[in-house]
């Protein structure tokens, strides 16, 4: 089959090259001028599985209305003149109740720990070099009570047969020594030996080159308008060519991998996609002391972010704004990240060169994925990854592929259609 694949971030291009492997023509279309531009460029680089957990769970709400109105909490809503927020607001809440949580979970981690194990024979495979470490991550925590309360969801993790363990303060330190200097602040944490950390814009970039050099058609600069139906098919997705020009694309099938900005392009031919964006920050530092920069990834859970190592940089990364579209840098949240970098490694990174980035993350209220068909019967989608798009990109791009082929996914997971 031609399969049109919309979008080029991580989602789009392993949509691309699982399609590709199984033997069917693609291209990609994408406004960018080249793949992982948007929310792949720069995110906080964990492959966590053991954290694939939901935002929404029964003691969010309470967490919310404490945040509501400070402007460095780690989540922030920002009432907007949009019933699609509101409505992925009311969502969410439903999404809070007791009940939901076990389930959302399962899904999550389900398409995780897939999505893990194929990027580790594509890695081998493919020899994709991308500054990836296999440290694990460490969770610590600042509040007795937090870290008292986070033991629960620790072991419903493990009951999901992820190893996610307690540890002390003194453990903590001797896992990661840059930590030393904060151990009177730490009360304690969690460890997960199986997780990682890789750049994704590296990985990503690497395979849209490998998938080019397969076969691959790849049109960058090419601005989709609209997916054009009749007679419960897609006939072709009309797009502004890079000489301004429209033109419409046909295919086979197509792929709606266009993160935050597929309910735009879904929405007017009747398919549910409640996904909204939540903006992100990171913020990238050079090393200039290797020893008191840390090597495993961490994870502050009291300001909801993280650190991974990347090679001779170190990026921070976090934060979550459901305050619509836009990429525009809020300056007390980049302040309050840089006094956070600067009181957890104070030697370590350089300053006064620190690079601030936003993306919009593309957010179910449950924070699992849509992926699978639509009633449209050539019109698939995979998008609403939220803050795990690189987590379970990989695995949902081949588990995708597989349902396009006609065969049956391997992970348990709750595809459309």
């Amino acid at each position: 089959m031609r399969i049109a694949i919309l979008g080029s971030g991580i989602i789009g291009i392993s949509t691309a090259w699982w399609l590709n492997q199984a033997g069917h023509d693609v291209v990609v279309i994408d406004r960018e001028t080249g793949p992982a531009q948007e929310t792949s460029r720069a995110n906080g680089c964990q492959i966590s599985v053991s954290y694939a957990e939901p935002w929404a769970n029964p003691q969010a709400p309470l967490k919310l209305a404490r945040w509501l109105f400070r402007d460095d909490a780690p989540l922030l809503f920002r009432p907007q003149f949009d019933l699609r927020q509101w409505w992925w607001g009311l969502m969410f809440l439903r999404e809070c109740l007791p009940g939901r949580l076990a389930p959302n979970i399962r899904a999550m981690v389900r398409l995780a720990e897939y999505s893990r194990n194929t990027l580790r024979h594509m890695r081998s495979d493919l020899g994709i070099q991308y500054d990836h470490l296999e440290q694990g991550i460490i969770n610590f925590y600042r509040d007795p009570a937090e870290f008292e309360s986070s033991q629960e969801m620790a072991g419903v993790m493990r009951n999901f047969g992820v190893d996610r363990r307690i540890v002390t303060t003194d453990e903590i330190v001797q896992l990661e020594p840059s930590l030393a200097h904060m151990r009177s602040s730490i009360v304690g944490g969690d460890y997960t030996a199986e997780d990682e950390t890789g750049d994704i814009y590296l990985f990503t970039t690497a395979l849209a080159e490998r998938a080019r050099h397969a076969g691959v058609e790849f049109r960058y600069s090419t601005e989709l308008t609209r997916l054009i139906p009749a007679g419960g098919r897609i006939t072709g997705a009309e797009v502004i060519r890079p000489d301004g020009l429209y033109e419409t694309v046909h295919a086979d099938a197509y792929v709606a991998a266009l993160g935050s900005y597929t309910p735009h392009f879904v929405a007017p031919l009747g398919i549910p996609c409640n996904v909204y964006p939540a903006k992100g920050y990171s913020a990238s530092f050079d090393i200039v002391d290797a020893t008191a920069a840390p090597t495993i990834s961490l994870t502050d859970s009291a300001h909801k972010v993280v650190y991974s190592r990347l090679g001779n940089q170190l990026r921070m990364a976090g934060t979550a704004e459901l305050s619509g579209y836009s990429r525009a840098l809020n300056t007390i949240r980049c302040d309050n990240m840089l006094r956070l970098a600067q009181e957890l490694f104070p030697t370590a990174l350089d300053f006064d060169n620190v690079r601030f980035w936003s993306g919009l993350r593309p957010a179910t209220p449950s924070n699992v994925p849509l992926i699978g068909k639509t009633r449209i019967r050539n019109l698939y989608l995979n998008t609403g990854h939220g803050t795990l798009g690189w987590t379970m990109g990989v695995g949902s791009g081949r588990a995708l592929a597989d349902i396009i082929s006609g065969r049956q996914p391997e992970p348990e997971f709750p595809f459309l259609g």
